[in-house]
């Protein structure tokens, strides 16, 4: 577990070295109560002290207490002029290699004992002590092990209505989805997002954090929440803020700590300055974000809001660009355990992003999906032990009637999008009825890795479909 912490302060470090201005302000200022924030929240009582920050904290309390470890603001070299700042996009570097410690100091030589002298009689060994219970509950968590389902692959759309996607006959925009898709897995016909907006569905979707009023207006401007914020009983974050504070953990922290590998896969995005591909781009702190239309958005990428992901480099090395997947595809090795899979604000389906003439809207995304799917599809991981989930993680605004027509009466559920798991564990063509929402689909990848839950992921009337995709239910 050092080792992890080693590698993510490293990372930190390199992530640090390529920013400027701002961004570089961000990230320090974060570090700064990081490793202070993990340690206190396993030191504690609190709900926040969960298996997941406790072998965090143990882990950087040792790095700290073995050989006086400098923080990663200590431990970054002395800056060196730079040119006007050029890039906010964070991006991951090699990691800097630790210092080799000092040589120990030679050990006395043995004393030599005379030849006349007939050895002492061995003692008879000690009886072996009981460990204490100090001792038992120092020891670590033993590793979460996956079940037969050990590759997950999630790609979140925008939707425009659930019979835009799998209504029947015309009424459904999507073919693919809907027409080629459909038959081979499991629709979720009664899942519904929490929100309109993209962002809040993202954040719970990897973290189990409810909406706020920052996220549910897609966060304009990138805050932090207020210092005053401190988690409940049931790990929900008070307040309310775009970037969330380091104790806040998400999936990709339990992956990490558990042992598993995790990427998330972004169409377009980039460095806004050179249009080079990038890692993990995020406005600075207190910047307004504004995206090209059609383009990459941090509204698409959850995994940009969260100081446990952002402090010690985990967003630079694992939040990448999509042009990463095809390559991670070609061999199970290096395919990750858990694919965060998101297309650009055109080919997701939000409505108006897509150049006049192109496909728009559902048609635009799932023409993306028809790219895309066959791809993963074909992936021997997929092929092996996966599983791919096509939801939504938003919903378009009705579109206004054609002049002189009535507006059409709105759905019973607005929020009501679907969802379709495809796998060789899911019964092709079936259709389950049961509600489900974003904290259902974190509960059912976390149970799947045999993760313990959080957040609102762990409430009591959540719905999971682990047991069946592990074989534990008929349903």
């Amino acid at each position: 577990m050092t080792g992890w912490v080693r590698t993510r302060i490293r990372a930190a470090i390199a992530a640090g070295a390529s920013l400027t201005g701002k961004r570089f302000g961000l990230l320090v200022a974060s570090s700064l109560v990081a490793t202070s924030g993990i340690v206190a929240a396993a030191a504690t009582n609190q709900p926040e002290a969960s298996p997941l920050a406790s072998i965090l904290g143990r882990s950087l309390a040792a790095e700290r207490t073995a050989a006086s470890t400098p923080t990663p603001l200590e431990a970054a070299p002395e800056p060196t002029p730079e040119p006007a700042e050029s890039s906010p996009a964070p991006v991951a570097h090699k990691s800097t290699p630790a210092p080799e410690p000092s040589a120990p100091a030679p050990a006395p030589e043995p004393v030599a004992v005379p030849e006349e002298t007939a050895p002492e009689p061995s003692p008879e060994p000690a009886a072996e002590e009981e460990p204490t219970k100090e001792a038992e509950q120092e020891a670590p968590p033993s590793k979460p092990e996956a079940g037969r389902i050990k590759h997950v692959f999630l790609i979140s759309l925008v939707s425009s209505g659930y019979q835009a996607a799998f209504g029947s006959g015309t009424a459904s925009q999507m073919p693919y989805l809907n027409g080629t898709l459909r038959p081979k897995g499991l629709l979720l016909s009664n899942y519904s997002v929490l929100s309109q907006a993209l962002l809040p569905n993202g954040v719970a979707t990897v973290s189990g954090q409810p909406p706020n009023k920052a996220t549910a207006a897609e966060c304009p401007v990138f805050t932090s929440f207020p210092p005053t914020s401190s988690l409940n009983k049931g790990g929900v974050i008070s307040g309310e803020g775009c970037v969330y504070p380091v104790e806040v953990f998400t999936f990709g922290d339990q992956l990490e700590v558990g042992g598993f590998s995790w990427r998330a896969y972004m169409e377009g995005m980039a460095n806004p300055t050179t249009g080079a591909p990038a890692n993990c781009v995020f406005p600075g702190a207190e910047e307004e974000e504004k995206p090209a239309t059609g383009g990459y958005s941090t509204r698409l990428n959850p995994f940009t809001h969260f100081h446990s992901l952002l402090d010690l480099g985990a967003c630079s090395t694992n939040d990448v660009p999509i042009t990463e997947l095809q390559k991670d595809l070609k061999s199970e090795a290096k395919t990750p355990s858990f694919s965060y899979i998101s297309p650009n604000l055109c080919s997701a389906g939000v409505a108006g992003q897509c150049p006049e003439g192109a496909p728009n809207g559902p048609a635009a995304a799932d023409a993306w999906l028809a790219q895309v799917v066959p791809e993963i599809l074909a992936s021997p991981a997929y092929k092996k032990d996966g599983l791919l989930i096509v939801t939504f993680g938003g919903v378009n605004p009705p579109a206004p009637p054609a002049a002189g027509q009535p507006a059409p009466a709105p759905p019973a559920n607005p929020l009501k999008t679907g969802a379709l798991l495809l796998s060789k564990f899911v019964t092709k063509g079936s259709t389950d009825a049961a509600p489900y929402d974003p904290y259902s689909l974190l509960r059912t990848d976390e149970e799947l890795f045999g993760i313990g839950q959080l957040a609102k992921a762990n409430g009591a009337k959540v719905k999971t479909l682990a047991p069946e995709l592990l074989g534990k239910s008929s349903g």
